[in-house]
């Protein structure tokens, strides 16, 4: 047990926890956010946290309402005890899972609880379930709760519940546990300051799913102003997918500032859940809705930005429908305004069964069930190509074989699961919809705007009006603005290299020897490794960047010409490269010979043998000997030194031994050190020299 969990204020709770289970076999916790009641509490009833384990208490389920806290929780457990996932702590959640046979702490969704419920009412050999967040109320929470009772009633008196929350109605669960005890755990406090920061400019009130996008930008204007004013991460509450990625898109230049933006919600990968947990170097921006609310503690976060959005449609929509709902609505205190206009705009828009008249005319069951879906799940409405339904939301999902869904345009889904293994979800339940409700429906993720980014290997500018994630109309853009254009470039650049550019030899040549003086003698010398050279891409690529619109224009860029510019000229160093790093050495035949940089830290000379006779030492660059590849009269490598001298007293006999008989022709002098250097032959010798 890592020293972390010692530090965890639920642990003055586990004694009172474990003499009320004891005592009653069931009990509620009260315990604030971040205090350890998810993780360190299960633990603890699996006896786990003794110095060497304590007795075993049979297997401990604790049921989490959403799947990114289950994953997080089980995460969180397993680090606790120096371990993996899938070994004494694990997670069941639809589609994934990380089990095994050694797991004694099994984190699963209230819906996977409630389905090993009407498979094994016994629970074999589990001892202790613990429904955490039990303050969020849904059908599966609700009736995973009723059927533990039961089970406890009839089956398994000896089966342990916790009822476990932050902000619960303690005295009615305990009341519902048949008089257990309340067990509270005190956190620690944190002084918080609260900033309100209200739009500029008045903005119009939410009306059913739409929010007024001036809103939206003022949202991420706040956390900008957040970022620039305090330190750590920014968590932004929102109310759904839509907004989110709306925000998301005004924030879209900080990644090259260093900020990565996260957005959280139900639907969102498990890579993006398990970076949003795992802070990392660069400061982040986590856009969720309320999945974080209850259900999370977001490491590193400093400031709160609460957009105060939230839904309210299914309580609309029962209003819209007529009978006790619209009495609802009727008397609904200050929400009553609200409420009243939410239930007129959506009876103007499903009508109701005679057909009344509205911007939509629904006049069939079908019709209906799909404008229903497609209020309900906005997200979720798709367009229907090649057999599998791309979602608003971004998911795509498979028409199954056969269905005459199949011949729809667009489908508003309403249930849909992925397979394990797959990569595409699956429609289980869906209606068809035409674009026309679609639009209604998910009108706060219909946005119009441009686009100027890096895709399929070129830079793509257009126009595009977009439902979510569906592309409704495209356009070419051809006055896109040139700093998006050298944006796009940068980004094709960073992701498939540099070698985009043209790299001459020269270029290449270059590159090398400034990479050598950078080792050899660091500043001001420039960094030249693709890294720095992408990260200051600007500064040596302008301006023929700025110029540039398409990839095949970086192909034009010569990359050499663009490091002479950041040789360092002001300092007066850059007028020495070639005294310091020259590209040739001259050696004592007179030949100008290239020198190899391809390795910084040994620059090479290949030159023939009989050119470098007389010289009594190595040449050197910057103070480093040059490593000379001595090469027979045809260029083959013949030996190999960093020290003439030495090679000529001791090394060069055995050449001559071997080479002079191959090659008569060309001068073996019995001592190098003083014969003359030459490039030609004995008789172009003799004849130079009659």
């Amino acid at each position: 047990m890592r020293d972390a969990a010692l530090e965890l204020p639920v642990r003055s709770a586990l004694p009172p926890l474990e003499e009320a289970l004891d005592g009653h076999g069931a009990a509620v916790l009260c315990a604030p956010p971040g205090t350890g009641k998810t993780t360190l509490v299960p633990l603890a009833l699996a006896g786990l946290t003794g110095p060497a384990g304590g007795p075993d208490r049979g297997r401990v389920i604790v049921a989490e309402p959403r799947r990114i806290a289950a994953r997080a929780a089980a995460r969180r457990m397993a680090w606790l005890l120096g371990e993996s996932v899938g070994g004494t702590v694990g997670y069941r959640v639809r589609g994934d899972r990380a089990v095994s046979s050694r797991t004694r702490v099994e984190v699963v969704t209230t819906g996977v609880l409630l389905q090993r419920l009407q498979r094994d009412q016994e629970l074999a050999g589990v001892g202790t379930v613990v429904l955490d967040e039990c303050h969020e109320r849904h059908l599966d929470a609700d009736t995973a709760a009723a059927f533990l009772l039961d089970v406890r009633e009839t089956l398994r008196p000896d089966l342990r519940l916790v009822a476990a929350s932050a902000t619960t109605d303690a005295g009615g669960w305990a009341r519902l546990l048949g008089g257990a005890p309340v067990v509270e755990a005190h956190g620690t406090a944190h002084p918080v300051e609260t900033v309100w920061a209200p739009p500029p400019r008045p903005v119009r009130p939410p009306h059913g799913t739409r929010v007024d996008p001036a809103l939206l930008a003022h949202v991420a204007s706040v956390v900008r102003r957040a970022l620039a004013e305090r330190d750590g991460d920014v968590l932004c509450f929102l109310p759904g997918v839509g907004e989110i990625a709306r925000v998301a898109g005004a924030l879209d230049g900080l990644r090259a500032l260093g900020v990565d933006v996260l957005q959280v919600h139900g639907r969102a990968p498990a890579a993006v859940q398990d970076a949003v947990l795992s802070p990392g170097g660069r400061r982040r921006v986590v856009l969720a809705t309320s999945v974080a609310e209850s259900s999370l503690t977001v490491p590193g976060v400093r400031v709160v930005v609460d957009s105060g959005l939230a839904r309210d449609l299914a309580a609309a929509w029962r209003s819209a429908r007529g009978g006790g709902g619209r009495a609802a609505a009727e008397s609904g205190g200050g929400y009553a305004a609200r409420w009243r206009a939410e239930a007129r705009r959506l009876r103007s828009l499903a009508g109701d069964a005679a057909g009344e008249a509205g911007p939509v005319r629904l006049r069939t069951d079908d019709q209906v069930a799909g404008a229903v879906a497609a209020l309900a799940f906005p997200e979720r409405v798709g367009r229907v190509e090649g057999g599998s339904c791309l979602m608003a939301g971004g998911t795509r999902a498979e028409v199954p074989e056969g269905s005459p869904l199949r011949a729809a345009s667009w489908l508003a889904v309403a249930v849909a699961d992925r397979p394990v293994g797959q990569g595409h979800a699956r429609i289980r339940l869906a209606a068809v919809v035409d674009e026309e409700v679609a639009r209604r429906a998910a009108a706060p993720l219909l946005a119009e705007g441009e686009e100027v980014r890096w895709a399929d290997g070129d830079v793509v500018a257009r126009r595009v009006e977009r439902l979510g994630a569906v592309e409704l109309t495209v356009r070419p853009l051809r006055d896109a603005e040139p700093a998006r254009i050298r944006a796009a470039l940068l980004d094709g650049l960073r992701r498939e290299g540099l070698g985009l550019l043209r790299w001459s030899r020269d270029a290449e040549v270059l590159r090398q020897r400034l990479a050598f003086l950078r080792g050899r003698l660091g500043d001001p010398w420039p960094d030249v490794s693709d890294e720095a050279l992408l990260a200051r891409a600007r500064e040596w690529l302008e301006p023929e960047l700025g110029r540039a619109r398409r990839r095949a224009d970086l192909g034009r860029i010569d990359a050499g010409q663009g490091l002479v510019r950041l040789l360092p000229w002001a300092s007066g160093e850059g007028a020495r490269l070639d005294e310091l790093a020259p590209e040739r050495l001259e050696v004592p035949s007179g030949s100008r010979i290239r020198v190899d940089y391809a390795d910084p830290e040994r620059p090479v000379l290949a030159v023939k043998l009989q050119e470098m006779f007389g010289s009594a030492g190595s040449p050197s660059v910057a103070g480093v000997p040059v490593v000379v590849h001595l090469l027979s009269p045809a260029g083959r490598p013949v030996a190999v030194t960093a020290d003439l001298a030495s090679f000529w007293r001791e090394g060069y006999r055995g050449v001559r031994a071997e080479l002079r008989g191959r090659y008569p022709r060309h001068p073996w002098p019995e001592d190098p050190a003083t014969a003359v250097p030459t490039r030609h032959t004995n008789a172009r010798l003799r004849r130079e020299g009659g």
